[in-house]
């Protein structure tokens, strides 16, 4: 194994630390915890919190900001942060309007995450609510997770759910368009390549060299097939196929993401991006606005996915409100 690091026992703390050094005029950390918490808080809004396993940075905590996330909360590599740290952010980012937390469909994260606001609520008098992204279409009910995986689209619920909470809306009111941005994203990707978690110094699966595993998560668990590569229009009309029949999407605007798992290089989200545009409008499906590159990746892992979010004009205001983060800025 090969990587840029000094301890492998202090992966997590050490790179939450460079976030908040490299960020210093918008983020700040919770001593001792690897929560990440907006600098410039303001009162009498509803506060939103997401997190997860560390190893898909820029999420969560890199959409901690104006317009977006109060708080992200991190666990190991992969692995849920645990309750009390879960609350913990709660705690500190709670103002009296209440909380929403974003989650994604994992089942240590949904577990955790409920348990945290159970605790919150019981012992500080905390309202929360809860939303659960599940925006992969590729597999019901695999590794990690009871029914659809939350992959790429929760950066857009981020997005969403954040800009109604600066407007000052209630909480019932931000977890009804976080609930709407999950009702209208779907996303599925494909690997390459695999990546290593640098507790395990190993790869977490293998693929030949003329291999590609389509419909992968973003933990490197299995897709829907493993094949051979095949040529970046064909895996962009194969990924498409699924997410279009999905959900109905003709004649609709929307936001388009093709995100990095990470090792991809831009040049080949391009070209992938360049397919994606040539195939919606081939459907009269209209582009609104479109984001290309490494949102929510999986360490080093080489691949992509596409996510299409259908846009009504609530949605594309709240898209296109301001936002001010180290990994989001509009």
């Amino acid at each position: 194994m090969k990587k840029i690091i000094n301890d492998v026992t202090r992966v997590e703390e050490e790179m939450i630390s460079g976030l908040i050094k490299a960020n210093p005029d918008k983020l700040e950390r919770i001593e001792n915890e690897l929560i990440v918490v907006r600098r410039d808080r303001k009162k009498d809004k509803v506060a939103i919190v997401s997190g997860g396993g560390s190893g898909h940075e820029p999420a969560h905590a890199g959409y901690v900001g104006y317009g977006m996330l109060d708080a992200a909360v991190a666990g190991a590599v992969y692995t849920s942060p645990s309750v009390d740290v879960i609350s913990e952010g709660i705690r500190a980012v709670e103002n009296g309007k209440g909380t929403l937390l974003i989650v994604k469909n994992y089942t240590g994260d949904v577990i955790n995450f409920n348990m945290a606001a159970e605790e919150v609520e019981d012992e500080d008098d905390i309202k929360t609510m809860k939303v659960v992204v599940g925006d992969d279409v590729a597999v019901e009910n695999s590794t990690w997770t009871a029914g659809r995986r939350g992959v790429a689209g929760t950066i857009f619920v981020h997005k969403i759910a954040g800009a109604m909470a600066e407007n000052g809306a209630e909480l019932e009111e931000v977890a009804a368009v976080a609930q709407k941005v999950i009702d209208n994203v779907r996303t599925m990707g494909m690997a390459i390549n695999p990546c290593i978690v640098p507790a395990a110094g190993i790869p977490g699966f293998t693929l030949g060299d003329d291999e590609m595993e389509i419909g992968i998560g973003i933990h490197g668990e299995p897709g829907v097939r493993r094949e051979k590569l095949r040529s970046a229009d064909d895996i962009v009309d194969e990924l498409l196929e699924k997410i279009l029949s999905d959900i109905d999407y003709t004649g609709s605007e929307v936001a388009v993401m093709v995100n990095g798992c990470g090792g991809t290089p831009l040049m080949e989200l391009y070209i992938a991006f360049g397919r994606v545009a040539d195939v919606l409008k081939e459907k009269n499906i209209k582009i609104y606005r479109s984001f290309v590159g490494n949102f929510m990746t999986s360490i080093e892992m080489e691949g992509f996915s596409i996510t299409l979010l259908r846009l009504d004009e609530q949605l594309k205001t709240l898209l296109d409100a301001p936002a001010d983060t180290p990994a989001f800025k509009n």
